[in-house]
């Protein structure tokens, strides 16, 4: 098992700079989408880079407001319109920049930063701030190493961009870096009203994904108790665990499901790390309670957004599973419920119809007993190259309740697994991972 390991501190280099685009930009408000302006997603995506060389902090200030041009809502600040509602002021106000050093080397942080503990945010400058919304939509600290080698992290606010659209962001600075005369490779498209509601709304279907406020409901001489599995988890102390699953892993799974059943290695690994997790939660679970798995669903062509659409372009699919069915079936039976609920998602009047149902700004996401999963492997983080080569590793800035699907650095074919689980479930949660996966 990999070990946490607390980071020194950074010795910061002055103040932050604000890095203001390099060219006068269009300013007017920005309309956000139903999907960008979900409660859920109102925090800042951060990611980790350790580089093996540093570059010129120059040259990367020079790039960042150059490609600020093209990406001029992020140098703007997110707008509270009314009591639930976020809209964007594109004011070209900038993007935060911070530059620190930290006398630690490469060997040092390489193995750790694979389960990165909270002593890890320290390479990303706190903005002190109220709220969410007061916080700049892009912040960026660029931490020296005494070995030569270079650290990079991004703070982007989650309301603008997802998964896709911040890795086209990354790319294009990158692009920048490298061939400052040159034009990027995909134009970025700003506009969210691809993305509006239907007036008046058309909520034809049933979204598990979401929970709406319900009347309080009358006693009952026989209540059924209630578990809040994120209250749970949340109330213990939490470590980071990661996996490596290489090809001949992926293929184990997947071995399980054929020849009855065809799936990807995503619908598999999804499937063994919700019954692993549920599995081995410290407490008897009751086997009727309702689990469910939360994961992202890229629906730019099921919607036909542009091309170079970089706002939220993801839905949540919603697996849904007694205890008992889950942990009592094989895996094979838990593939095809994932499967189900990836299938909802690419139609698009399902999509049109959870977009109308998230302008009810009520309606939040459910996770009392939810285990949620975001797939980062496959969206070119790791291939980002500023001109001194590709990183020796990328990942988020922290580990969380959440499960994180990462690229490996170098071996294309193989991912990573991150997240956070009670100590008291850990072992049993490493069990029940490395049991299947090794069969």
């Amino acid at each position: 098992m990999l070990q946490s390991v607390d980071v020194p501190d950074c010795i910061y280099r002055g103040k932050p700079v604000t890095i203001s685009p390099s060219a006068p930009t269009p300013k007017h408000s920005l309309y956000l989408s139903n999907l960008d302006d979900q409660k859920f997603l109102r925090f800042s995506i951060k990611y980790f880079y350790l580089f093996n060389k540093a570059l010129s902090l120059d040259i990367l200030k020079s790039s960042l407001a150059r490609v600020l041009v093209d990406y001029y809502p992020l140098a703007g600040r997110l707008r509270n319109v009314d009591d639930h509602k976020l809209q964007l002021d594109c004011n070209g106000e900038g993007a935060l920049f911070a530059e620190a050093f930290v006398d630690t080397t490469l060997h040092q942080l390489l193995e750790p930063s694979k389960t990165p503990n909270k002593s890890w945010k320290k390479f990303l400058y706190k903005v002190e701030a109220h709220t969410f919304v007061d916080v700049p939509p892009l912040v960026i600290q660029v931490t020296s190493l005494g070995c030569g080698g270079m650290i990079l992290c991004t703070a982007i606010s989650h309301c603008l961009c997802d998964g896709i659209g911040t890795s086209q962001f990354l790319h294009a600075w990158a692009e920048l870096t490298r061939k400052p005369e040159s034009d990027l490779t995909v134009v970025p498209f700003h506009w969210r009203h691809v993305l509006k509601p239907r007036d008046p709304a058309q909520v034809k279907f049933r979204h598990p994904s979401y929970s709406a406020p319900r009347p309080s409901p009358r006693p009952s001489p026989s209540p059924i108790p209630e578990v809040d599995l994120l209250r749970l988890i949340q109330s213990q102390t939490l470590v980071a665990t990661s996996f490596t699953l290489t090809p001949s892993h992926l293929l184990c799974l997947k071995k399980q499901c054929v020849p009855s059943l065809k799936c990807t290695s995503f619908e598999t690994l999804a499937a063994h790390t919700w019954r692993s997790w549920i599995r081995s939660l410290n407490q008897s679970l009751p086997p009727t309670l309702l689990v469910k798995l939360l994961f992202s669903v890229n629906v730019r062509g099921v919607l036909n957004l542009p091309k170079g659409y970089y706002g939220n372009g993801f839905v949540l699919a919603c697996a849904e599973s007694s205890v008992q069915e889950l942990v009592g079936s094989n895996l094979r039976q838990a593939v095809r419920v994932v499967q189900e609920a990836k299938a909802r998602v690419k139609s698009e009047e399902y999509v049109r119809s959870m977009v109308d149902l998230l302008e009810d700004k009520r309606v939040k996401t459910d996770l009392s007993t939810t285990f949620v999963i975001s797939q980062w492997s496959k969206l070119g983080l790791e291939d980002l190259d500023f001109g001194e080569g590709k990183p020796l590793q990328m990942g988020p800035l922290t580990s969380d309740i959440y499960c994180l699907f990462l690229p490996v650095a170098g071996d294309a074919q193989s991912l990573r697994l991150l997240l956070s689980v009670p100590e008291t479930m850990l072992d049993s949660f490493q069990y029940h991972m490395k049991q299947t996966s090794q069969k």
